[in-house]
C-alpha cells in the first residue's frame, strides 16, 4: 500500500476531543454518540516490527491462537462497574414493578400533599396546592428513577461481558434477555453506546499486531460477536472507521520508519477484516476512500495480499498424502478469504512444488555422496517413486467427479519456476533422470509402467524432449550393447533361427528404436573390421568372422561395402600417399610390396583402390598446374608439365600397374599411340633434365631413361577437373 495512505486525515473528518479508548471520554462523530466512562480500560494492538510484505502464518501462532486469544479478551472490557444513587434501586425493578413503584410514588405524593394541604391550609385551594407541589417531587423521584435506566442497563450489560469467561461465547438471547429486564432497546442512546463501546474494544483486541499475520479466525470471531450483540452494521461500520482513526493517529505518533510500515499492516488487516466482516455492503458501509483517502487498488492489495497470507498458511497443511476433504476445505477457504483462482492456483503449485523439492534435494545429495553406501541407489529410486506417487496422486485427483469445489491448481507437479528452474540445477536433474532410466533397465527389459513414468519424470522436471530422448537413447544404447553382447557369448543369438526376429524383440524388449539398433550393428562391425586390419591386411579367418558377424547382426551388403571402403580405404590411402612421396628413388621394391599388399590383401575392389588412388594423384596433378599457371614465363611453364609428364611416368604408371597387379614392363595397348605421340615432341637436353630436381638431381642413368621412353598410364587425369579450355592451352604450353 501506498505510504501516503495515512499520511492525512480526511478534511471531512471532525477531530476527536480525546485520545481513542482510552481512560478518558470519547465522542464520536456517529450518528449514536456514545461516551465511555472514565474507569474503562482499553487494550489496543499497536505494532512495532514487521515487513510491509505478508508473510505465512507459523504454526506455533495457530496451534496457540485460541488460548492467547481467550486470555487478551477475558480482560479487554475492564473491571466491573459500580452502581451509585437509585441506580442499585433500579437494578432491582423489573419494568412492571418499576411502572407500579412509578404510579405509587406519584399517587403518594399527591396524596400526601393534599393531605399536608388541607390539613394545615383547611382549604380545598391549599390542599390542592400542596398535593401539585408534593406530586412535582414524586414526579421528579420517578423521573429520576426512569431515567437512570438505560444507565443501568448498560451497566448491567458491561458486567455481564466482564464476568464471562470466554466473550466469544456470548449468546444473543442473554443480550436480549438484559435488555428486556429494563425494558431498553438499541433506540436507546446510552444502551446503544454501550453495545458500541464493547464491540469496538472487542474487534480491536480481536485484530492481531501490524507485526503478527491473521490467523484467519478474526472475521468468524467478529461477526458471531456482533451477531450476539445485535448491534446493527452502520455502527458496527463506524466502530471499524474509529479503530482506522487510531492506528492512523499512532503512526503520527510513531513518526518513524518501521513505525510506518506496522502501521500501514495494521491498516491493511483492518480492511481486509472489515471487508470480510461486512460482504457487499462494505462497499457503502466503509468509506475508507472519503475518511482516509485511499484508493481502491490500494484496498485490493489490502485484501489480496491478505488473503494469500491467509491461504498461504493454510496450504502449510497439504502434505504428499492430501485427500479430497482437504482439498474441499482449502477450495472453500479460498471463497471465504476472498482469494481469486488465478493466485490460489500459484499458491496450490508452490505448496506441491515444495514438497516434491524436498524429495529431489534428498534424491540429489544421496546421488552426489563420495561415501554412497550400497543402497544409494534404491534410496535414490524410493524418492523419486515417492514423486511420481504424488504426482499421480494429483492427476487422479484433478479427475474427480467433485473437483470443481477442490483448491485450485490441482494437477501435474512441475519444478519450473521453483528453486530447481535454472541451467545448473538443470544438470542434477538429467542426473537423476539417467540414474531413473539406468535402474529401469537394470533388468535387461523396460517395463510399460516404467515407461510412463519416464515420461511423467521429464514433464515433473521440465525436460526438453530432445533433451529426455537423447539421455535415454544414451543409456538404452548401452543397456542393448550389452545384451546383445550376452546373446553372442551365450549363443542364443547364433542359435536363433530367425536372427532378425530374435533382434527385433530385442529391441521390443528395450523400447529400442530398431533403426538406431542398426547403427549399433554397423558399428560394432566396423570395430571388429578396425581390429582385423590392424595389421595391414585381411586373413582368411579375419573374413570368416566377419562374415559370421554380418549374418548374425544382419546387417545389409551395402552397409558392408561403405564400411570396408571407409575402413580399408583409410588404410590403403596412406599406403598410396606414402608411395607417391616417395618420388623416384623411393618408389623401390619395398614400396611396391607394400603398395600390392595393401590393394590386395584389404580386399578393396580393383574400382575402389583405383577411387582411392586417382584421389591422391589428381592433388598432385593440380599442384603442378597451378605451378605452371604461376610461373614467370611460358618456358618456365612447359617446364612444369614436363615435370608432371615425368611424375605421371616414372611413379603413377608404377603405382597404377601395382594396384592392378600388373608389370610394369607391358604397358596397356591403348596408350601406345599416345605415348609415342608425346616421345617424339619431348627432346630431353641437359638444361631439361637439370630442371627437374623434384624428380632427380643427377642425369637419369639407362634403367631410368628406359622408364622414360616408355609410356605413362591414362587412367587417372585431369578430365573431370579441369575445363576443356584450360586444358587445351595448358597442352599448348607444354608444346613450346
Amino acid at each position: 500500500m501506498n505510504p501516503s495512505l495515512l499520511a492525512a486525515p480526511s478534511p471531512s473528518t471532525p477531530p476527536l476531543l480525546t485520545p481513542f479508548l482510552t481512560s478518558s471520554p470519547l465522542h464520536l462523530s456517529t450518528p449514536s454518540s456514545l461516551s465511555l466512562p472514565t474507569r474503562r480500560r482499553f487494550r489496543f494492538s499497536v505494532p512495532r516490527n514487521s515487513s510491509d510484505k505478508p508473510t505465512d502464518v507459523s504454526s506455533d501462532s495457530v496451534s496457540t491462537s485460541s488460548s492467547s486469544s481467550a486470555s487478551a479478551i477475558s480482560d479487554v472490557f475492564g473491571g466491573k462497574r459500580e452502581l451509585t444513587g437509585l441506580q442499585p434501586l433500579v437494578a432491582n425493578l423489573s419494568p412492571p414493578v418499576r411502572l407500579a413503584s412509578s404510579a405509587i410514588i406519584l399517587a403518594g405524593a399527591v396524596a400526601a400533599g393534599y393531605g399536608l394541604g388541607f390539613r394545615f391550609g383547611k382549604t380545598r385551594n391549599l390542599a390542592l396546592g400542596g398535593a401539585a407541589a408534593m406530586g412535582a417531587a414524586g414526579g421528579a423521584v420517578v423521573y429520576a428513577m426512569n431515567s437512570c435506566v438505560p444507565d443501568v442497563a448498560a451497566a448491567d450489560l458491561h458486567n455481564y461481558l466482564v464476568g464471562c469467561d470466554d466473550p466469544k461465547a456470548v449468546k444473543k438471547e442473554d443480550i436480549e434477555q438484559i435488555a428486556k429486564r429494563y425494558g431498553v432497546s438499541k433506540q436507546n442512546e446510552a444502551f446503544n453506546a454501550e453495545l458500541c463501546d464493547i464491540y469496538c474494544r472487542f474487534v480491536s483486541s480481536t485484530l492481531p499486531p501490524g507485526s503478527e499475520d491473521l490467523r484467519g479466525d478474526e472475521v468468524e470471531i467478529i461477526s458471531n460477536f456482533k451477531s450476539a450483540l445485535g448491534i446493527d452494521d452502520p455502527d458496527a461500520a463506524n466502530m471499524h472507521v474509529e479503530i482506522g482513526r487510531r492506528i492512523f493517529r499512532q503512526r503520527l505518533e510513531t513518526g518513524d520508519r518501521d513505525g510506518d510500515v506496522e502501521q500501514r499492516r495494521a491498516f491493511q488487516k483492518l480492511i481486509y477484516v472489515s471487508t470480510l466482516v461486512f460482504g457487499e455492503a462494505s462497499s457503502f458501509l466503509l468509506p475508507w476512500k472519503r475518511v482516509f483517502k485511499v484508493t481502491d487498488s490500494q484496498v485490493e492489495i489490502a485484501i489480496r495480499d491478505n488473503a494469500q497470507s491467509l491461504y498461504a498458511s493454510k496450504l502449510n497443511s497439504i502434505s504428499r498424502d492430501v485427500d479430497v476433504e482437504e482439498l474441499v476445505s482449502l477450495g472453500q477457504a479460498q471463497r471465504h478469504y476472498q482469494l481469486s483462482d488465478e493466485l490460489a492456483e500459484d499458491l496450490f503449485r508452490q505448496q506441491t512444488r515444495k514438497l516434491v523439492e524436498e524429495n529431489i534435494s534428498a534424491a540429489l545429495d544421496v546421488l552426489k555422496s563420495r561415501t554412497r553406501a550400497a543402497r544409494g541407489v534404491v534410496q535414490v529410486m524410493e524418492e523419486l517413486d515417492k514423486v511420481l506417487a504424488f504426482n499421480n496422486k494429483l492427476i487422479s485427483l484433478k479427475n474427480h467427479p467433485d473437483a470443481a469445489s477442490f483448491a485450485r491448481g490441482v494437477g501435474p507437479v512441475s519444478l519450473l519456476g521453483g528453486e530447481y528452474d535454472n541451467e545448473r540445477k538443470m544438470d542434477d536433474l538429467k542426473l537423476l533422470y539417467r540414474a531413473y532410466i539406468t535402474d529401469a533397465l537394470s533388468s535387461g527389459r523396460m517395463e510399460e509402467n516404467k515407461l510412463s513414468a519416464l515420461n511423467q519424470l521429464r514433464n515433473i522436471f521440465g525436460l526438453g524432449k530432445r533433451e529426455a530422448e537423447a539421455i535415454t537413447l544414451d543409456v538404452t544404447s548401452k543397456a542393448y550393447r550389452k545384451r546383445l553382447a550376452q546373446a553372442v557369448s551365450s549363443g542364443d543369438l547364433d542359435l536363433a533361427a530367425s536372427k532378425a526376429a530374435f533382434l527385433q524383440n530385442l529391441c521390443e524388449e528395450l523400447y529400442f528404436d530398431a533403426q538406431r539398433a542398426t547403427e549399433i550393428h554397423e558399428e560394432i562391425y566396423r570395430q571388429k573390421l578396425q581390429q582385423c586390419v590392424a595389421d595391414g591386411e585381411l586373413s582368411e579367418d579375419d573374413v570368416v568372422a566377419l562374415n559370421r558377424l554380418r549374418v548374425m547382426l544382419c546387417i545389409p551388403q551395402q552397409t558392408i561395402d561403405s564400411a570396408h571402403s571407409d575402413v580399408c580405404g583409410t588404410l590403403f590411402e596412406k599406403v598410396v600417399k606414402e608411395a607417391i612421396a616417395s618420388g623416384v628413388d623411393g618408389y623401390d621394391a619395398d614400396v611396391k610390396k607394400a603398395v600390392r599388399k595393401a590393394a590386395h590383401g584389404l580386399r578393396l575392389t580393383r574400382e575402389a583402390a583405383m577411387s582411392i588412388a586417382g584421389k591422391a594423384v589428381r592433388k598432385i596433378f593440380i599442384n603442378y598446374i597451378k605451378r605452371a599457371r604461376t610461373a614467370d614465363n611460358r618456358t618456365e611453364a612447359a617446364k612444369e608439365l614436363k615435370k608432371m609428364i615425368a611424375f605421371n611416368t616414372l611413379v603413377v604408371t608404377e603405382l597404377v600397374g601395382d594396384i592392378k597387379g600388373e608389370s610394369s614392363d607391358t604397358p596397356p595397348e591403348e596408350s601406345k599411340q599416345e605415348e609415342e605421340k608425346i616421345k617424339e615432341d619431348e627432346e630431353w637436353d641437359d638444361e631439361e633434365w637439370e630442371s627437374l630436381e623434384t624428380l632427380r638431381k643427377i642425369k637419369p642413368s639407362e634403367e631410368f631413361a628406359a622408364k622414360m621412353g616408355k609410356p605413362g598410364q591414362t587412367e587417372i587425369n585431369l578430365r573431370d577437373d579441369l575445363p576443356e579450355r584450360d586444358r587445351t592451352d595448358l597442352y599448348k604450353t607444354y608444346l613450346l
